[in-house]
């Protein structure tokens, strides 16, 4: 029980971070809005492929010194 409030605390603070990261760097090229009348759709996707490489790195240099 211990190492869960551990987990949740990571995964917030995680969570926390890449939206800010999508906050700032929300806008790359490649993310597609789409805009209409009455709605607007955004769909980050190049945003997402960055962020998705950056926190593989991240996690992966913080494995390699856990074990």
């Amino acid at each position: 029980m211990n190492e869960l409030w551990k987990l949740l605390v990571v995964g917030g603070v995680v969570l926390i971070v890449a939206g800010l990261f999508i906050k700032f760097f929300g806008k790359l090229p490649g993310d597609i809005i789409v805009k209409r009348e009455n709605m607007t759709v955004y769909f980050p996707i190049v945003t997402c492929i960055v962020l998705s490489i950056i926190l593989s790195v991240i996690f992966s240099i913080i494995g390699k010194f856990k074990g």
